[in-house]
């Protein structure tokens, strides 16, 4: 049976416990709004470790003036339930006030990782990313935290913060999990009309044929790019933001194609904003 746990002292002490008796803790930070991509990250931390914490929380430094803080979707009983199914052993569900009792007096900055892509749209998201991510990862003191490929970025960030402030964690990429028809699965696929839920399953489908291309030879980012957006612009009614190919993990924009890369599309449907991505290249 999953226990709740509501005060960060309470999670503080559980952990300090464990880790008397050489425990190993798998942690997996949510902000709530569970799929099949979060569960299948518990379920591979109750795999691999003695004691799994799932934490929900919607940050909100996270969110920009015009995004959806209030909106987000809340359904911790729901929540709840699919996280004792996992398995996991703790639920951590802190209330702001809890998280942040009074305005933080030092701040964390992301550099220029931060400032392609999801980042260039979205100015202070990942300052707040990280500032949630380093509060509980103190907090909970893992030895292993599962963040999904699916934000890729974030992912990048993630590993770069565990490097430069010396975290004893080892971060874990999991896979991007689909829907049976290839949509990456995503708490904002809720928001789609029917006819557009149809109509995403091309975002991957568009992401395989830049991938064809790759396989084929093609190292042209330009060349590779316009055929995607050439794709999307066949099979949806929603506005391509962006595509974009980049070195991975540096996340540096790629003219001609060498290494490790990252495939990044971003489209805007009428009240939901997708992202997908696949990385390929001589390191997979």
């Amino acid at each position: 049976m999953t226990k709740f746990v509501t005060s960060i002292q309470d999670m503080q002490n559980i952990v300090k416990d464990a880790k008397k008796t050489q425990q190993t803790i798998g942690f997996i930070p949510t902000m709530g709004a569970l799929h099949d991509g979060h569960l299948t990250m518990v379920r591979q931390s109750v795999k691999d470790n003695d004691i799994t914490v799932v934490s929900i929380f919607v940050n909100p430094l996270q969110f920009g003036p015009n995004e959806d803080f209030d909106a987000y979707p809340r359904q911790i009983e729901q929540d709840t339930a699919l996280v004792s199914a996992a398995a996991a052993d703790y639920l951590f569900y802190p209330s702001v006030e809890e998280m942040y009792p009074q305005s933080l007096g030092v701040e964390l900055k992301v550099g220029p990782l931060a400032q392609v892509l999801e980042g260039a749209q979205r100015p202070g998201h990942f300052d707040g990313v990280v500032t949630v991510v380093n509060k509980l990862f103190n907090i909970v003191m893992p030895d292993y935290a599962y963040f999904g490929k699916k934000d890729a970025q974030q992912l990048a960030i993630i590993q770069k913060l565990v490097a430069d402030f010396n975290h004893p964690i080892e971060i874990i990429g999991v896979d991007i999990v689909r829907e049976h028809d290839g949509l990456a699965k995503s708490s904002r696929n809720i928001y789609l009309t029917d006819n557009e839920r149809i109509e995403a399953v091309h975002l991957y489908k568009s992401l395989q044929l830049a991938q064809a291309l790759y396989h084929n030879g093609e190292r042209q980012s330009t060349i590779i790019i316009d055929a995607i957006k050439h794709y999307l612009q066949q099979h949806i009614s929603g506005s391509i933001e962006e595509v974009a190919i980049y070195s991975y993990p540096q996340l540096i924009e790629q003219t001609e194609i060498t290494g490790q890369i990252f495939i990044s599309l971003a489209v805007k449907f009428s009240q939901a904003r997708l992202i997908d991505n696949i990385i390929i290249g001589a390191e997979q």
